[in-house]
Order: C-alpha cells, then structure tokens, then sequence
C-alpha cells in the first residue's frame, strides 16, 4: 500500500509538470525589467507552453487547464480579463485539432504550426485589447512581440522536451 501511495504521488506530481512550467513562463513574463519599454514588447511565453503540451500532451493541457491559465496570465499581466483565456483556449483547441498532424514531424514543421497559430494568437489579442482599451495598439510593438515569442519557441520547445523525455515517459 506504501509503494502504491508514492507511485500515485509520483504520477500526481508528474501529471502537473506541463501545467507547472507554463506557470513558471507566466511568472517570467511578469518580471519586471530594467529595459525602457520592454514591457510592452514582452514575450507571449505561456502560448509556447500551451501549444506544445497540447500537441504532445493534450491530456495533460485540457481546454479548461489553458482556459485558467490564460485568466491566471490577465490578473497577473494586468490585462483585461477573458482575453489571454480566449486566446490560450483558441490555440489549444486549434492546436489539439491538428495534433496529428504535427505530432512526430520534423521541428521545423512544428515551428512553423506555432507561428501560425501565435500569429493569429497576437492578431486576436491585439484586437481584444485595442477595442476594451478604446484605442489601437502599436502594431509595430506587436509584431516585435510576436517575433520574440516566436524566437523563443525552439528553445522553450527543447526544455518541455527533455522534460518529458525524462519525467513524463511513464506517465
């Protein structure tokens, strides 16, 4: 009974390893910095952690899990509530829908998905966002953002990779 206790603790704690570093992506993305105006231009890096569990483990990164993140991300980020939600349950019900056809393709093709999908993630936000604020957004300043968020996918998609390589294997 013991060692049943620990295994079932064991998998408990590996289960919510994808939903513990997209939390830790959201507390990263909140830090302040010391750079002018980089806060405005910050990396969308939970979107990386949303769609790459939802293509690898979708069962670990369900629409309601993406869903609370995304409303974790707005108090936290101080963005209007519901859009990151709506934007995060979007990507991972488009990406989950498509899972077979980017599940055990080259990176590259993987990557690719992930830019279309940000895409249209910081389309639907900037929109949400210009019209609950009053005013439009600087688009420029959106598009940095985009192509950061899109530069740090490879190496955010390396991290959840070895991480499941190594701890979610069993699971």
């Amino acid at each position: 009974m013991k060692g049943s206790l620990l295994q079932q603790i064991d998998q408990a704690v590996r289960h919510l390893l994808p939903v513990g570093m997209v939390l830790l992506l959201i507390l990263i993305d909140a830090l302040p910095s010391r750079l002018p105006g980089f806060a405005a231009v910050v990396p969308l890096l939970p979107l990386i952690g949303v769609y790459y569990w939802s293509i690898y483990r979708p069962d670990l990164m369900p629409p309601a899990l993406a869903f609370g993140l995304g409303l974790l991300n707005d108090v936290i980020a101080g963005m209007p509530l519901g859009v990151s939600s709506l934007v995060y349950l979007l990507a991972q019900g488009m990406t989950s829908s498509q899972r077979r056809f980017f599940h055990g393709k080259p990176f590259r093709i993987a990557w690719w998905g992930f830019g279309l999908v940000s895409g249209g993630a910081f389309t639907l936000q900037w929109l949400l966002v210009s019209l609950l604020l009053g005013h439009t957004l600087e688009p420029r300043a959106v598009m940095f953002e985009f192509l950061m968020t899109l530069s740090f996918y490879p190496l955010l998609s390396w991290l959840f990779a070895r991480t499941q390589l190594a701890l979610l294997r069993t699971v």
